[in-house]
């Protein structure tokens, strides 16, 4: 397991194991590629980002995954790999987030993303893109360079898709 504090002072511990955590994850994480660029949304307040969200009640965290993606991209899951898990640790409570990998087969145009702005498609290495202004502090932290590793581990990176070893 990893451990850092992220961009809110908060402790987050990262696990590549399934139930690592005495919670179950009821967050979703999705890290997403469609047409070998990477698939963000644009947050209303956050910024640019993974898409990502809570599970509803009686909901898996895959049918979670597929849902908020598209909820917050249009995008059409194609390909849905589990990464991890990662507990973030506040004063008062705490909550899980399943992290995934999707290949994204198609993207549909939408009247509303919900809370946020729709697709962004970014070329590129994301971990030198992700801490410019305009990026949520989600994406800022040590937990995407740590997912991307095991990403590259498990050979889901391919090198047109621009990830560097840092």
């Amino acid at each position: 397991m990893k451990k850092f504090i992220d961009k809110n002072n908060q402790q987050v511990t990262l696990s590549f194991a399934k139930q690592a955590f005495a919670k179950a994850p009821q967050h979703v994480f999705i890290v997403c590629m469609h047409q070998n660029k990477w698939l963000l949304t644009n947050h209303r307040i956050r910024g640019f980002e993974f898409p990502g969200g809570k599970c509803k009640e009686h909901e898996t965290i895959e049918a979670a995954a597929v849902r908020e993606v598209f909820e917050e991209t249009g995008g059409k899951i194609s390909n849905l790999i589990y990464i991890g898990e990662y507990e973030v640790q506040d004063k008062q409570q705490s909550f899980v987030k399943a992290v995934f990998f999707a290949e994204v087969d198609e993207i549909q145009e939408k009247e509303d993303y919900l809370e946020t702005k729709g697709p962004v498609l970014l070329e590129g290495n994301i971990l030198t893109h992700r801490q410019q202004t305009h990026f949520s502090f989600i994406m800022k932290d040590d937990m995407l360079p740590l997912v991307l590793e095991e990403m590259k581990r498990k050979e889901l990176l391919v090198d047109t898709w621009k990830i560097e070893h840092h």
